[in-house]
């Protein structure tokens, strides 16, 4: 890609913002033996089912053991997004046109590293397991820097809804000081990754646009729609489900997903993201979510 001075300008602010704010989250975060599963760990209003007639059901207490694994499901979600967003970084420094932007992406990869292994921690030492990643990548042919762009769209989603999540618990006095602390961590570090993202994809979308076919801007719009879609329905696992003891977990995944309060969630929470990328034109209407 061919730097303007905006992306420029955001890569020298961000490289020494990270200088600035590099931190060990081992230090900062106290890592405790045993954890207590009868504590909130995830915010009551951001659970995936919250306000089906399956969650009304359940005692506090069951609440909050479904919060312990729904954070567990978060945090694999984020290990999996971030392990592909390492892989693809990786493959993508210093390659041809991107020297202006590599700098950067050295302490993206650092800092995804360490929020990984952190996330990582947390699910392999209090539920002694990370959920697996069921997304599926089929090859196909693209055309002249689509895959790059549709690759830092699609981290530019996964993020914006993260950090939405991350930035809300992290202000929750109601869970347990390892869960605000690890979603705290997140976050400060997000806001940087965030303002990287939304201003690579502005500028790589104006420039691509001119260049693309109405047939490939048609697929590359689908396939973030698409994408949207497919992320928020991975905050739906039935596995979430079965290990906090639903009888029928898919048919808990089918109601939640359905459920007017979670499709209204899914809005809220998408929204900022949403609407830039229609004021970035990549979008040319939201996607029903």
């Amino acid at each position: 890609m061919t730097a303007t001075r905006d992306i420029e300008k955001t890569v020298e602010r961000l490289c020494e913002l990270s200088r600035k704010n590099d931190a060990n989250p081992y230090a900062q975060i106290e890592w405790v033996d045993v954890l207590e599963k009868e504590q909130w760990f995830t915010s009551p209003e951001l659970i995936s089912i919250e306000g089906t007639e399956a969650y009304e059901r359940l005692r506090e207490r069951e609440r909050k053991q479904l919060s312990f694994f729904e954070a567990v499901n978060f945090f694999s979600l984020n290990i999996h997004g971030e392990k592909a967003l390492i892989e693809g970084l990786a493959r993508r420094l210093y390659r041809k046109n991107n020297h202006a932007i590599s700098p950067y992406l050295h302490h993206f990869l650092d800092e995804e590293n360490e929020h990984m292994a952190c996330f990582g921690r947390f699910c392999t030492r209090y539920a002694g397991k990370i959920y697996p990643d069921r997304k599926i990548a089929f090859p196909r042919q693209y055309a002249d820097d689509e895959e790059d762009f549709l690759f830092f769209v699609k981290v530019l989603v996964f993020e914006e809804i993260v950090d939405v999540y991350n930035a809300r618990m992290s202000r929750d006095d109601r869970l347990v000081p390892l869960a605000r602390a690890i979603n705290l961590m997140h976050h400060r570090d997000e806001t940087r990754h965030l303002a990287f993202g939304r201003t690579l994809v502005a500028e790589m979308f104006a420039r691509c646009r001119e260049r693309w076919t109405a047939a490939t801007l048609r697929g590359v719009r689908e396939t973030i729609g698409t994408y949207l879609i497919a992320t928020w329905k991975e905050y739906f696992n039935p596995d979430v489900y079965r290990d906090a003891g639903f009888e029928e977990p898919s048919t808990t995944r089918e109601h939640g997903l359905q459920h007017p309060r979670a499709r209204q969630r899914r809005s809220e929470i998408s929204r900022r993201c949403v609407r830039h990328l229609l004021e970035c034109g990549v979008l040319e209407e939201e996607p029903a979510l």
